[in-house]
């Protein structure tokens, strides 16, 4: 029974991807700091705790919508295995137990941080989604605000540049990221009521496209090194490497699809690649 409600709890909390928000916090407070210590805890804890509410909260938010589609269909709520006042009441917890160690862990300007993430996603984004195909953009602004929390949790000013251009770099990724699963999943998306750029530009459109919000991905990555975020020149040649690598796997995006097209395998190849620049920026804190 206890195994059972903590997959439910992680199910809900999509802890994949929660865990990923608190790596973006812990390299914003190595990248301010320079240094590892354990004032990274608290925040980083808050945030992806706040961040596993705020997940909760879009499930009970989405299931009309999730109950139709084959993707989403075994989610918790569709599935019958909790009820959504049952989630708004585990979200609710959540974000309440994950704003206040953001509060203890950073400062007030860390907390409303936080909670601007938290409205922006599920006051904003989430019914936007359902009003234009477009709502990824102002959207992707969610996955900006975690790295600049970690910033100010580890003694940086929200509005220090090298803030700003840690948090343009994670906010452009997305947008690639998320119309190559529009790419696989456009249809079920349509089918559920959502509106789809499948519906706006054919394939071969949204690959171009998706090349070119990848090509500014690799671009901004560069700014990371030249503002001077990172100081080692080995840190400095693995994103050089990686961006060129990037742009290399996503030119194959624009050639003529002989076969059928997978966009998954290059949803995957962008993911390695920010987990490759989160690790860098981490790290480099180490080596100073």
């Amino acid at each position: 029974m206890i195994k059972q409600n903590l997959s439910l709890l992680a199910e809900l909390s999509k802890v994949k991807i929660t865990f990923a928000v608190a790596l973006t916090t812990i390299a914003g407070y190595l990248l301010a700091k320079g240094s590892f210590d354990m004032g990274l805890a608290l925040p980083t804890l808050g945030i992806f705790i706040l961040a596993c509410g705020s997940s909760a909260l879009n499930h009970y938010q989405d299931s009309d919508r999730d109950k139709l589609m084959k993707r989403t269909r075994k989610r918790p709520i569709p599935s019958g295995r909790i009820s959504k006042g049952g989630a708004l009441t585990v979200s609710m917890v959540l974000i309440i137990i994950g704003s206040a160690l953001i509060y203890f862990g950073s400062d007030f300007v860390g907390l409303q941080l936080g909670l601007l993430a938290l409205i922006w996603y599920n006051g904003i984004y989430t019914p936007m989604k359902r009003k234009t195909a477009f709502a990824v953009i102002p959207g992707s602004v969610i996955g900006a605000i975690p790295p600049v929390v970690g910033w100010v949790a580890g003694g940086g000013s929200v509005f220090d540049t090298q803030a700003l251009i840690l948090a343009f770099f994670f906010f452009i990724w997305q947008v690639p990221h998320f119309w190559l699963l529009m790419l696989k999943y456009g249809k079920e998306y349509v089918d559920a009521g959502y509106p789809s750029i499948t519906q706006r530009y054919n394939e071969e459109q949204i690959r171009y496209i998706t090349f070119l919000w990848t090509f500014a991905t690799g671009v901004t990555a560069l700014m990371i090194p030249l503002f001077g975020i990172i100081h080692s020149s080995v840190i400095t040649l693995i994103v050089l490497t990686a961006v060129i690598w990037l742009v290399v796997v996503f030119t194959r995006i624009l050639r003529k699809q002989t076969g059928q097209f997978n966009p998954f395998y290059y949803f995957m190849r962008i993911n390695y690649f920010v987990l490759v620049m989160i690790i860098a920026l981490s790290v480099d804190s180490l080596l100073r």
